[in-house]
């Protein structure tokens, strides 16, 4: 997806002051910027010409009037919203859902340190037992993430009562890793789960949304997520697909980093489970 105003919206965080008007003047005048010339954008704007070819610039885009052009070919002229609204149909709201995922995922990949999910990995892949905590919303990406590393031959089981969380952490030594997820970073009880894994040696690995947190103090190694939930999506929606991303990365480097090891667990598995299809 190549959308100029999600690319917009993605970087939106890194740009000056003048072109975060730029921006905000394209969202809230969705279709208008057809029929100005670069002068009247930088008055409605409030700033130089030379600002809006930079802003251009920085969507890789050549200059002024194919950004205007870009801007015109999407939707009729309607940049890509994430603002689902009463009035739309179910596809709006698909779509909008798609752009919403689109931008969590690319923000995550900003701020996902390379070093520090490949020190995860790695990890995992040589630890003699993984347990996963999870409450409420984390809970599904924590037994996500425990069904794939069995699969693919490790010692690893989700968690999602809190008491069954301190019950494993207390139980944990080293060479042993807990995983705690939590968009916000301050669920309590997954903190505390690992700060007691943490106390027993385990190697902690947190995977939170960017920013400070409690979480942060019992991890060893963080894994940032990037998305801003909104007003409608509840369910954090966005954090949780890019969790997801996270574990399918891990599961993938589990798989092609343990030798034969991964590979045979999950043929044995699938052989395991032609019983229970017809």
């Amino acid at each position: 997806m190549d959308r100029i105003s999600l690319q917009i919206k993605l970087l939106y965080d890194k740009m000056g002051k003048a072109e975060k008007r730029i921006a905000d003047w394209i969202f809230e005048n969705p279709g208008k910027i057809i029929s100005l010339s670069i002068v009247e954008l930088a008055e409605q704007c409030d700033c130089g010409e030379a600002t809006i070819v930079r802003f251009a610039k920085r969507l890789k885009l050549n200059g002024f009037q194919e950004l205007k052009f870009s801007l015109a070919a999407e939707n009729g002229g309607s940049p890509a919203s994430t603002h689902i609204t009463e009035s739309d149909s179910a596809f709006e709201i698909y779509q909008k859902v798609c752009n919403d995922i689109y931008l969590s995922l690319e923000k995550t990949k900003g701020s996902l340190k390379e070093s520090l999910l490949e020190e995860a990995a790695e990890k995992i892949c040589k630890a003699e037992k993984i347990v996963i905590f999870g409450l409420g919303n984390s809970s599904a990406i924590a037994i996500d993430a425990s069904h794939k590393f069995m699969r693919a031959g490790l010692n690893a089981i989700s968690y999602t009562d809190n008491h069954m969380q301190v019950i494993a952490a207390s139980h944990l030594k080293e060479n042993d890793i807990a995983i705690g997820i939590s968009h916000s970073g301050s669920s309590k009880d997954v903190v505390e789960a690992l700060k007691i894994a943490k106390e027993h040696n385990a190697t902690t690995i947190a995977i939170t949304n960017s920013g400070k947190s409690p979480i942060l103090k019992q991890s060893d190694i963080v894994l940032y997520t990037s998305s801003e939930e909104t007003k409608y999506n509840i369910l954090a929606l966005n954090s949780r697909i890019a969790q997801l991303a996270i574990i399918d990365t891990l599961y993938f480097y589990i798989v092609y980093n343990r030798s034969n090891g991964a590979l045979k667990s999950i043929q044995e598995t699938e052989h395991s489970l032609l019983t229970k299809k017809y």
